[in-house]
């Protein structure tokens, strides 16, 4: 759990709201993400800003496209503009498979983390309702909205200057009834008198996000779909980003010029068919390979499809997969070298939250050096550290939807089985949790002890992020693996390490989640040995 710090609210007990890491558009994880590059977005700028400055406008303003098409780019450069007019209260950028920015868990209780912290007048209401409910962060996603967010505003003193909530990518929060409960209670912000809310959400135009909007009144929300952009207006933009980082590899590599020529210039924006994501992804094919003539002249001798909506971004993923996995490798190799990217690439794309290599390798009980090398050639895809202490994560959920779905992954040797990943992480996770848990893990010997005179730096030394990871997250791939033939594990992992597992939740400030975990195990068992005893019938 990560915590406001005290001295930026005045030391009171709003340091204990649960806060969910990396949520903030300012957050160390987005410092290399893109923003808008200027000349760019112009006229959507332009009509988010008369949104937000027209203090008639709806309080929510909906930016919908479909993945790739720079969603995230625009939400944060929206940030920035607003932190730097002072205008922005708060932002949560979801993410999936990032720990607690793909869940609502911590949403709201983050949102009136940064409230307090970006406005004075409200702290004393948002400490108050913490001091009169004191388990505000175990309640319903209902009665937090009500008692940390809404009625602060609604009691706080007035003020004639509107403030902004930022939210991207809502679609990539895990439950669907969140999401829709999240917009329900947004939509409640156009009531207030005193201080006026306004919400910037952008998100795929998916179904719960879709009836989410058509249930509120019209007044309620400004709507924006990318996709009626001209073409011409997106072909601009993704021409000049071509034009403007291209043009720092041929300084770099001083090549001669002009490089890339005019004609190839189009001929990429022609294949990106309105997808930045494509555009991003060539340019760092060719930004991190060793000869970028060479990386060029592979994502020009891709074939151009335009079957589907996504057919040339799945061609190049294709082609960058080919290329960096088995590209150049004696053929007798590529089994073993398939199998290995399955399990490590498989493994990031699916794994609730982002690990570093070292502990990603222990939980696939892996060398760490078996682990870098496989990703040290997919760079255009994955974002690898140079710091061993930061995580390895996925540029862009894109490259997520094209290996987990078998019609758009046509060369079957790199679509990741979703369930089969699943299974095998939820039994590395037993695997690794009946190794290392035991009695008294931190080795107090003081039955009784508070968790509060544990110091949390003996905590992280002996329950490590991976150790962490499979105690959190074990349940949740077994569900999504849906696999009855794994009660044997469960049962016998339980008998010996129930109360192990529990004291570690409770170390680490998640026993909250076991209960919930607890109550799911015992459904999903029940179910299961329902279906043994009617197959013995």
């Amino acid at each position: 759990m990560v915590e406001i710090h005290t001295q930026l609210i005045g030391g009171t007990n709003l340091s204990k709201l649960p806060y969910a890491e990396g949520a903030a558009y300012n957050h160390r994880t987005w410092e290399e993400e893109d923003l808008c590059l200027p000349d760019t977005r112009v006229q959507l700028r332009q009509q988010i800003t008369e949104w937000y400055e027209n203090t008639r406008s709806p309080c929510i303003f909906w930016l919908n496209g479909m993945a790739g098409t720079g969603k995230s780019t625009i939400s944060r450069t929206v940030a920035c503009e607003l932190a730097d007019k002072g205008k922005l209260a708060a932002s949560f950028f979801f993410s999936r498979g990032r720990g607690d920015i793909s869940r609502a868990g911590k949403f709201f209780t983050t949102i009136a983390a940064q409230l307090a912290e970006n406005l004075p007048g409200l702290r004393p209401f948002i400490s108050k309702a913490i001091d009169d409910h004191p388990d505000i962060h175990q309640r319903a996603l209902r009665e937090q909205w009500k008692l940390l967010i809404y009625n602060p505003l609604e009691n706080a003193p007035a003020q004639s200057k509107p403030i902004v909530v930022v939210i991207d990518a809502l679609d990539e929060c895990e439950r669907k009834e969140d999401i829709k409960l999240i917009l329900q209670l947004l939509a409640q912000a156009k009531n207030l008198q005193t201080i006026r809310l306004q919400v910037f959400v952008t998100s795929r135009p998916e179904t719960p996000i879709l009836l989410g909007f058509r249930k509120m009144l019209g007044e309620t929300h400004q709507d924006f779909v990318l996709h009626d952009i001209p073409p011409s207006t997106i072909n601009h933009d993704i021409s000049v980003f071509f034009q403007q980082k291209l043009s720092v590899v041929k300084e770099e590599h001083e090549l001669s010029t002009p490089w890339p020529d005019e004609p190839t210039i189009q001929l990429l924006v022609e294949r990106a068919a309105g997808l930045f994501i494509y555009a991003a992804t060539t340019y760092r094919f060719i930004r991190d390979g060793m000869d970028p003539e060479d990386q060029l002249s592979v994502i020009l001798s891709s074939e151009y499809s335009s079957a589907s909506p996504t057919g040339n971004l799945d061609e190049i993923y294709t082609n960058l997969l080919r290329y960096s996995v088995i590209g150049g490798r004696p053929h007798c190799e590529h089994d073993a070298l398939l199998q290995r990217f399955r399990q490590i690439v498989g493994s990031i794309v699916i794994i609730s939250d982002v690990m570093t290599i070292k502990n990603l390798a222990n939980l696939l009980g892996l060398r760490s050096g078996k682990v870098g090398t496989a990703l040290a050639s997919l760079r255009s895809v994955l974002k690898i550290p140079e710091i061993q202490s930061q995580p390895v994560r996925i540029f862009h959920p894109s490259f997520r939807d094209f290996l987990l779905d078998q019609q758009r992954c046509f060369d079957h040797r790199f679509w990741i089985d979703e369930k089969e990943r699943h299974i095998d992480l939820f039994r590395r996770c037993l695997e690794l949790m009946s190794k290392r848990l035991r009695q008294d893990i931190c080795g107090i010997r003081e039955p009784g002890v508070l968790i509060t005179k544990i110091s949390k730096d003996m905590i992280q030394s002996v329950i490590t992020a991976d150790l962490r990871y499979a105690c959190r997250y074990w349940v949740y791939h077994f569900q999504q693996g849906s696999s009855v033939e794994e009660d044997s594990r469960i049962l016998q992992f339980l008998s010996q390490h129930l109360l192990h597992w529990l004291e570690v939740l409770t170390l680490v400030g998640e026993m909250s989640e076991g209960v919930l975990m607890i109550a799911s195990l015992e459904k999903i068992l029940k179910v299961s040995s329902n279906l043994h005893f009617s197959k013995s019938i």
